[in-house]
């Protein structure tokens, strides 16, 4: 990255042994969700995972891929397989020319990499060992993708969540209020979502004082849908705790998956048949993985029956699986928000963290492809599928799960009739031409890059403002404030959000304040080129649960004043505002929280915000790898509390100051620090910490205020 290599600690590597088969009826969604389980409980966090075995050969690269491709949701660094027969399989199967293959099979077998390694051949770290056979379908949620649920206990382990104290991931209602039901009747009404993509011309540009083409960069570069203007449909029906709104057959993992996303068709064909409808106040849609994978649910003869049942093709990308869900139906949003519904989303994607699909949808579930389409027609979660029925069909008979579930075999036959390598040829050999509308993305030209101060989607940075030639001294930190105490699990989603903008949260405040209409908001993805908009949004999230004010949920904390200021009581405002006024103070701040901070994405805006905030260090249990380094890149210094301490037994409440002992030029990777407590009624405690930048070069990152600021000082230096 910019030049400099990538460093990171030699790391454990994990055996997960597989075994048997996958059973009629499971798929490789809940093969996947069963292993992040385990691998989570495994704590896997910063190493490798190789999987092998009988059952590792037995699956093909499909199935290995949405494996590998949840590594982030168990923690591991990677997740891979051996290179064997079925990756030159694959191969062919993709339209890759034989003598290609037969030199990706020479290479691997003349490196001593082919095959598959049996047990006891290789000497791992940890092995870990998984029966196919005994994984069972399954779903995870509501918060989070490692809380898999076996689907014949979802309906219980929902009423338990529902009752359950948010303490303890619970939605922390009463259990009497679970059956209360809203009914909708509302007629059609004027509605907009999405983010105005209308195109720009210069002369429009020069009268409101905008660059053309750097408004239009950042909108192409990470676009919502158009804006729509249309009238609502007319809705019907009842909405409740546990209502299924969002259905969506979205994300990388799965719908490149041709096993799953045929089964989803097959199952959709079913339904059709037995004359099975999809709930009105389901919002429906299919983001498919590839235009492969819409040639052959158009070849196989089953989009049909998706669009039928409202899974109409959306756009292929990231949709809802990274919060670009669209807007609900006006009256179905005003039902779910003044009644505090814990309403579900229910998604084939990998991640589910809170308020990631939708700020007002509590409840997400991950699920396979066709599962999504069952609940979209039983339109609740609570519901025992295995027992009972999804509706009545066309006959007024009722119509199970067992009843429209794909057989292994029907599913085979789809593939043998619909994956040919000739689809692969013909859909991927030309790129650019067959997507001619890349070409007309404008672009600037010339060596530097012409700023539009005006430009409310991408701004000069200022991470480097203020750059002196020679790095800064590493010191310590004194009289620091808590800008906020969190619990576990916090992810890179709470601390940098990507979907939709509130119009009373700070950013939404500042877009309103720059001439930005709400309906023109857009996402936090896709104006993450402007740190006015990211930093505001920094912590933003609705469903982060700051410990300074009770665990309410939303981006707030309390201002303590600046320094000396005693007895005065404290305020309550938004964290950014709170930094800001911190900073214009002078007062250095730090973050407290608990296990798996940073879990999620890796997304860079939740270093680069909390630094901006003015946040000098984060302390926590134990970090997400690549959060932990994310943030020494920033300039921003993880401490990890020692084992057995927490902010809880530390009695942290956000009323001290904090100082970081300890820091100076003779910092050593992972060395012990002190965290000098100073409570307010003036008691003083300290406590160890270990200091998480891991390597020497992550400590002349830290020194130089992070990786930026080093790089451009090497290349000064060189010139």
């Amino acid at each position: 990255m910019l030049g400099q290599p990538v460093y990171f600690l030699t790391p454990d590597v994990v055996g997960m042994q597989l075994t048997g088969a996958l059973r009629e009826g499971v798929t490789a969604t809940d093969l996947v969700l069963t292993i992040t389980q385990m691998l989570r409980q495994a704590k896997v966090v910063g190493k490798f995972v190789e999987f092998f075995g009988p059952g590792a050969a037995s699956l093909p690269v499909v199935d290995r891929a949405t494996i590998g491709n949840m590594a982030p949701e168990y923690g591991a660094t990677m997740g891979f397989f051996p290179i064997d027969a079925e990756c030159t399989n694959y191969l062919r199967a993709t339209g890759r020319p034989e003598e290609q293959v037969q030199i990706y099979e020479a290479y691997y077998r003349a490196q001593g990499l082919w095959g598959m390694p049996q047990k006891g051949e290789i000497d791992y770290s940890q092995v870990i060992e998984l029966d196919l056979n005994a994984v069972v379908p399954s779903v995870a949620g509501p918060k989070r993708p490692q809380d898999r649920i076996e689907l014949q206990s979802l309906k219980q382990e929902f009423t338990t969540a529902f009752s359950k104290p948010v303490a303890e991931s619970g939605f922390g209602k009463p259990a009497a209020d679970l059956r209360r039901a809203v009914h909708l009747s509302a007629n059609g009404t004027f509605h907009s979502g999405g983010g105005s993509q209308a195109p720009v011309s210069v002369q429009g540009a020069a009268a409101r004082d905008t660059n053309a083409s750097t408004e239009r960069e950042m909108a192409n570069n990470r676009s919502m849908p158009d804006r729509v203007a249309a009238v609502a449909p007319r809705i019907e029906g009842d909405l409740r705790h546990g209502s299924v709104l969002i259905a969506a057959i979205t994300s990388c993992t799965n719908t490149s998956n041709p096993s799953v996303m045929l089964a989803a068709g097959l199952l959709a064909k079913k339904a059709v048949e037995r004359g099975l409808t999809v709930n009105p106040l389901v919002k429906t849609s299919l983001a498919p993985g590839s235009r492969v994978v819409t040639d052959y649910l158009d070849k196989t003869g089953l989009t049909p029956y998706l669009n039928q049942l409202g899974f109409q093709t959306v756009g292929y990308g990231c949709t809802t699986c990274i919060g670009n869900s669209g807007p609900l139906h006006p009256a179905i949003e005003d039902a779910v928000v003044k009644n505090d519904l814990v309403a579900a989303s229910v998604l084939s994607g990998n991640r589910n963290f809170e308020a990631r699909v939708h700020q007002s949808i509590k409840a997400n579930f991950l699920m396979s492809p066709p599962l999504v389409v069952a609940f979209a027609i039983a339109g609740r979660i609570d519901i025992d599928l295995g027992h009972e029925p999804l509706g009545k069909g066309k006959d007024g008979q009722p119509v199970f799960l067992r009843d429209i579930w794909p057989t292994l075999q029907e599913v085979r036959d789809q593939l043998q009739a619909a994956l040919k390598p000739n689809v692969f040829r013909r859909l991927y050999r030309d790129f650019a031409a067959q997507n001619p509308k890349w070409d007309k993305v404008p672009a600037a030209a010339g060596n530097v890059y012409a700023w539009d101060a005006n430009s409310t989607y991408i701004q000069e940075p200022p991470f480097f403002a203020q750059l002196g030639l020679e790095a800064g001294r590493v010191g310590k930190i004194e009289g620091a404030r808590a800008l906020g105490i969190f619990g576990d699990s916090v992810t890179t989603d709470h601390i940098s959000p990507a979907g939709s903008i509130k119009k009373t949260s700070p950013a939404g405040r500042f877009l309103q304040e720059s001439g930005v209409r709400s309906e023109d908001f857009n996402s936090y993805g896709s104006r993450r080129g402007n740190d006015r908009v990211m930093t505001r949004g920094t912590f933003a999230n609705v469903r982060i649960k700051n410990l300074m004010l009770g665990g309410a949920e939303g981006g707030d904390t309390l201002y303590f004043g600046g320094p000396g200021a005693t007895g005065t009581a404290p305020e309550k405002m938004s964290i950014y505002d709170a930094a800001m006024r911190y900073q214009a103070d002078g007062t250095p701040l730090i973050i407290i929280a608990g296990q798996e901070y940073g879990t999620g994405s890796s997304r860079d805006w939740a270093a680069k915000g909390t630094s901006l905030l003015g946040v000098r260090a984060v302390l926590a249990q134990s970090f997400e790898r690549i959060h932990r380094s994310n943030l020494v890149g920033m300039g921003v210094l993880p401490l990890q509390f020692k084992e057995g301490m927490t902010a809880q037994t530390l009695r942290l409440d956000g009323t001290e100051t904090y100082s970081v002992e300890g820091l100076g030029p003779a910092l050593r990777p992972q060395q012990d620090l002190t965290l000098r407590i100073t409570r307010r009624n003036g008691e003083v405690s300290s406590v160890p910490m270990r200091c998480r930048i891991d390597t020497p070069i992550e400590i002349e990152y830290y020194r130089h205020g992070g990786i930026l600021p080093y790089v451009l000082r090497q290349i000064i230096a060189k010139n």
